[in-house]
């Protein structure tokens, strides 16, 4: 169970590490007598920073706190997260967008193709201080285009007080946990949403495992959307793998287990294994259950389980009204151990920046295990096409583990997607 952390004084604001207070002025200043586009982004000192409700309030009294030191007004705006990143570009593209937006690094894709994001130029030397897979994943085309504060993959959850030891392979998950079914202490075998349209995102450590992949990468190691693999041999071979944890096979994967119920069984008490995130972890402390954090296990002589790794970000608009602001507050504020701890604290997912996550391993077990949890982690991919993937696929997996024919379903969602890519 997590234990108490260190904590952060909201006051204690970052703006020294970076530029000092005033010097924005002089950028801003600069930049208005240097003429042209610059000029225009200077603005009339304000700041608009869009985030989800829970960052948002974090950010309040830092963003005053920079408001004040720079004489500009800083407006912080909660909006729901599943829309921000809609908004945000409809709002960019009808030229009324924020400065700033906090996001998820997998948005990176569609947000430079809409134009709606910038660069970020990250202090010569700072990258050294960020955990490199953050920066990896918010790295596209050779550029970095937010400064990560987060980071998260799937893990798997246990209580420890029907499975005391972490499972090594699948197969040994599934043994104790239908042991645990057959002997009444246990509703179900494990918690891993399906529903009824299948979800990719979660299955993603048992299709890796079995040798599946969605994307192959260039030479540069970036997500090829010209080598699809949905619909290759190897797809196909990994969901007949999934297919035997499936309804017709052990019957440890299920539709009828989805994101609303998979949590209530994990807290209930009714399952021994959870697969999920770290957004979890609350709720199973709050519930009073006895939990341990591990990877997720793979398939026994297969390949290890690679979940994703999300890494959530800060973005400057490209349309914003006030870039040189904007950026300063991003870099150099984000970039800052007194933000990033304010955040971590709110919503404690692994910090991007290395100081603030050793700090707070010390005395948070829950910490190092979701970074041990991380290690096989691999960053979804940023490019457009990845949207085309999530729902024909996702109907897909749900199919077979409903029984479906592994090459029938693959093939139709193959052609699904090549079709939206085209």
């Amino acid at each position: 169970m997590r234990l108490h952390t260190p904590g952060v004084t909201p006051s204690s604001l970052p703006w020294r590490v970076g530029a000092p207070a005033g010097a924005v002025a002089l950028l801003l200043a600069a930049a208005a007598c240097g003429g042209g586009g610059d000029a225009e982004t200077a603005g009339q000192g304000s700041l608009t920073i869009w985030s989800d409700p829970e960052r948002a309030e974090v950010l309040e009294p830092f963003a005053a706190e920079f408001g004040e030191a720079n004489g500009v007004e800083v407006k912080v705006e909660a909006l729901p997260a599943d829309d921000l990143q809609g908004d945000f570009v409809t709002a960019h593209g009808a030229g009324s967008g924020p400065d700033i937006v906090v996001g998820a690094h997998d948005w990176i894709g569609n947000l430079v193709q809409n134009g709606a994001i910038d660069p970020v130029r990250l202090p010569e030397g700072a990258e050294a201080g960020y955990d490199p897979a953050a920066i990896d994943a918010v790295t596209y085309q050779d550029q970095v285009y937010g400064v990560p504060y987060a980071m998260e993959s799937l893990l798997l959850l246990r209580n420890t007080e029907l499975a005391p030891d972490a499972p090594a392979t699948m197969e040994e998950l599934v043994e104790t946990g239908k042991a645990l079914q057959e002997d009444g202490k246990a509703k179900e075998a494990l918690a891993l949403q399906v529903g009824q349209t299948g979800d990719p995102f979660h299955l993603q450590p048992l299709y890796t495992s079995a040798g599946g992949y969605l994307f192959g990468t260039d030479d540069d190691g970036d997500p090829d959307p010209s080598d699809l693999g949905v619909g290759t041999d190897a797809s196909v071979e990994a969901m007949e793998r999934i297919a035997g944890l499936g309804e017709k096979g052990e019957g440890v994967l299920k539709r009828s287990i989805d994101a609303d119920n998979a949590p209530s069984l994990f807290e209930g008490g009714d399952v021994p294994y959870y697969v999920t995130g770290p957004w979890a972890l609350a709720g199973a402390e709050d519930a009073g259950i006895d939990y341990a954090v591990s990877p997720v296990p793979g398939f026994e002589g297969a390949g290890q389980a690679a979940p994703f790794l999300g890494v959530q970000a800060f973005f400057v608009a490209a349309g914003g009204e006030n870039k040189v602001l904007a950026e300063e507050f991003v870099v150099n504020g984000v970039g800052a151990p007194e933000l990033a701890s304010a955040l971590y604290e709110a919503d404690p997912r692994p910090p991007a920046l290395i100081e603030v996550s050793e700090t707070y391993q010390e005395s948070d077990p829950d910490l190092a295990a979701m970074r041990e949890a991380a290690e096989q982690a691999v960053p979804m991919p940023v490019i457009p096409e990845m949207s085309a993937v999530w729902d024909p696929f996702g109907k897909a997996q749900a199919a077979v583990i409903g029984g479906e024919d592994p090459a029938s379903a693959v093939a139709a969602a193959e052609k699904a997607v090549s079709e939206q890519i085209g």
